[in-house]
């Protein structure tokens, strides 16, 4: 929490945000500036309510919030999990859901029943050598990839690939198929530990509030 009495909101640009946005309107909170398409402001405030907003790519969120430039950050569970700050999470906002997913042709899964080394294309290095080294306790070579994972397997850069899966519509149509599911993901709010202890109570209501909307 900053001197002049303001939270600072760090959202994830998109869909999360949008759908945040809603609830804190159901709150009472003025966020109509910032869902202005034509604005060029970075930052938006409700000065009756002392709320500050800002918007940020996802796996930026946990990045401002954990070095207190936004005291409480909102973004999926995937980039709370791949980037691993130093925050609390305190609440999942129960939309935005989906799974992380390890997923392959269906041979592929026998590849996964052994301790045998295997190729492992992903956006999410960090998730997946956890399950894999942690939980499956199976050697993989990690392929970092940025666009269409599923090319992986296609093209015999990798046997399987860990992403996300909300239909697994783009899965079947590439003759691909869910073997294992890492974990389900969903909308989180994660706080700045200092902002945490010193705004217990306003922090704690705002939570409590937002619980009984979600």
């Amino acid at each position: 929490m900053r001197e002049d009495g303001y939270l600072t909101f760090a959202l994830c640009k998109g869909r999360l945000a949008s759908q945040t946005l809603e609830l804190f309107e159901r709150m009472g909170v003025a966020c109509g500036e910032i869902k202005d398409k034509s604005t060029r402001k970075l930052i938006f405030e409700d000065k009756e309510r002392k709320i500050r907003f800002f918007l940020a790519k996802g796996p930026d969120v946990p990045t401002y919030v954990e070095y207190g430039a936004a005291d409480i950050g909102v973004t999926g569970r995937d980039t709370v999990l791949e980037e691993n700050r130093n925050v609390y999470e305190v609440l999942d906002l129960g939309f935005g859901k989906c799974r992380m997913c390890v997923c392959g042709p269906k041979e592929a899964g026998q590849l996964l029943l052994h301790h045998e080394r295997i190729r492992v294309a992903t956006k999410y290095p960090n998730i997946a050598r956890d399950y894999f080294q942690n939980k499956k306790h199976q050697s993989v070579d990690l392929i970092k990839l940025n666009g269409s994972v599923e090319l992986g397997p296609l093209v015999e850069l990798s046997d399987v690939i860990v992403d996300i899966v909300e239909t697994g519509s783009t899965l079947r149509e590439n003759g691909l198929e869910v073997l294992e599911e890492i974990c389900p993901l969903s909308a989180r709010m994660i706080v700045n530990r200092v902002s945490m202890q010193m705004e217990a109570e306003r922090i704690r209501e705002l939570v409590s509030l937002l619980r009984k909307l979600c």
